[in-house]
C-alpha cells in the first residue's frame, strides 16, 4: 500500500537584499531540492531513474505556471491554495542534486515565508510524494511506484549538506556616502527649500 512520503533539506537564510526577482517582482532563492543514490537522514534511498522521470513530469507544472507549494506539510497529498506560498520556476540537475529556482509568492504564507527568510531563519524545504518502501540492507528502498506531487517549505530537516544560496543581481549596487550637508539637503527639499 502507497504511503505519504516526505524528505526535507535545509535552506540557508537568504537576505532580501541581496535576492534576484521573478518576472512578476517576487523574490527568487535558490537550492538544492533533494539529493539522489545517497541514504538520507530518514534511511530512505531514492534511484535516479525514479527522479529522472518524476523531473520531467514535474517540468509540465514549472511550464503551465502550477508548480505550487505549501507552508508546512498538510496531511493531505492536495495543495491547498490557502497555504501556498512558493512557485518552482525552474528545475535542473547538478550531478546527484536537483536544484531548484522558487520564487516566494506575496501570499500569506509566502509572506511569512519571505520574513523567516530576512531575518536570518534557516528553513527546510520538502518533498510531498506517495510511493512503497522495500527494504534491503537497513534501508528503506523508495519503489518505482512513487509520485511526486511538490516541494513544500518546513521547519525539519533530513536530507544533509544540502543548502539554498542568494541570486545574485548582475546589477552593482554602489553606496552614496551619507553626509550632513546631504541629509540637511533631503530634509529641506522635503519641505520646498532646496537650497542651502
Amino acid at each position: 500500500m502507497k504511503q505519504v512520503l516526505v524528505e526535507t533539506i535545509n535552506f540557508s537564510p537568504v537576505r532580501a537584499l541581496t535576492e534576484s526577482k521573478s518576472h512578476r517582482g517576487n523574490p527568487l532563492v535558490e537550492g538544492i531540492l533533494a539529493t539522489v543514490e545517497t541514504v538520507n537522514e530518514n534511511g530512505r534511498f531514492y534511484k535516479k531513474s525514479i527522479w529522472d522521470r518524476e523531473v520531467d513530469k514535474y517540468k509540465v507544472l514549472i511550464a503551465e505556471n502550477r508548480a505550487l507549494g505549501e507552508l508546512d506539510h498538510p496531511d493531505s497529498m492536495n495543495i491547498n491554495l490557502k497555504n501556498v506560498c512558493h512557485n518552482i520556476v525552474d528545475l535542473y540537475w547538478d550531478g546527484k542534486n536537483i536544484m531548484g529556482k522558487l520564487e516566494i509568492l506575496p501570499t500569506p504564507s509566502g509572506q511569512i515565508v519571505k520574513n523567516l527568510i530576512d531575518n536570518g531563519i534557516t528553513l527546510g524545504v520538502s518533498s510531498r510524494g506517495t510511493g512503497t518502501l522495500q527494504q534491503r540492507d537497513g534501508v528503506n528502498e523508495v519503489q518505482d511506484d512513487f509520485e511526486l506531487l511538490c516541494w513544500d517549505f518546513v521547519s525539519t530537516p533530513s536530507n544533509p549538506g544540502s543548502f539554498v544560496h542568494p541570486i545574485r543581481e548582475s546589477k552593482e549596487h554602489k553606496s552614496i556616502p551619507l553626509t550632513v550637508h546631504n541629509t540637511i539637503s533631503e530634509l529641506l527639499c522635503m519641505h520646498g527649500q532646496c537650497e542651502i
